[in-house]
């Protein structure tokens, strides 16, 4: 089995049954047909082999990225133009993607990213309140409710044979101290390297975004050599 037949495998079996605070309500992009076919064809053509990956966790998926494509920080524009896959979504940009393409550009584009590093989220599922993007840790309830499916989840995917040495955490505030908190309970990995969110430079750092570009590249560069 490879790496891909594992995550896809993972991706279609994830649910949460436990009961939302009021209002909220999960995004499961892996319940749409359409979604999962472009997601089966993203992980085929970059993960369709048995070669360790080191792992990036983000927070949750979000509407116009992973949330609608299934792949973490790949809106429809950057799915088609970056990585071939052609689809009928809707074209709008997510601003994490932006990021993030540009990075994997300064690091030697998608397709080396891809064969080192594999991105995932403390929850691999999204979570909307009133028609928006809800982070995991904006509701106590949620956060304490997350706990368990967050260790699971994480769980399954290091018996995927990742790299066990080093982590990297989008954002260095609330999703790092969860992760790293669940981190020395279970000691998951030997570190965890904290980055500044992509859309935390977007929104409020653009000025300095081939500086932070520089700071992810130089951080990653650490995760392959470990």
């Amino acid at each position: 089995m490879t790496l891909a037949d594992r995550i896809l495998s993972f991706n279609k079996n994830l649910k949460i049954t436990s009961k939302l605070p009021s209002g909220v309500e999960v995004l499961n992009p892996f319940q749409q047909s359409d979604t999962f076919r472009l997601c089966k064809q993203f992980y085929k053509k970059y993960y369709n082999d048995s070669n360790t990956r080191t792992l990036i966790m983000g927070i949750n998926p979000g509407r116009f990225g992973a949330g609608l494509t299934g792949v973490p920080f790949t809106d429809p524009i950057k799915l088609e133009e970056r990585c071939g896959i052609p689809n009928t979504m809707q074209k709008k940009a997510e601003l994490s993607a932006d990021f993030m393409y540009k990075m994997f550009d300064a690091l030697g584009g998608p397709e080396f990213f891809f064969s080192n590093f594999y991105i995932s989220s403390v929850s691999p599922l999204g979570f909307v309140k009133d028609g928006k993007n809800l982070n995991y840790y904006d509701i106590k309830e949620l956060e304490k409710m997350v706990t368990a499916f967050a260790v699971d989840s994480l769980t399954k995917q290091l018996d995927f044979g990742l790299n066990r040495e080093i982590c990297f955490c989008l954002g260095e505030g609330k999703n790092f101290k969860f992760l790293n908190h669940l981190n020395e309970k279970y000691k998951f990995f030997n570190t965890i390297v904290p980055l500044p969110h992509p859309r935390f430079i977007m929104q409020y750092r653009r000025k300095q975004l081939t500086e932070f570009i520089n700071f992810y590249v130089n951080r990653f560069h650490v995760g392959l050599s470990e």
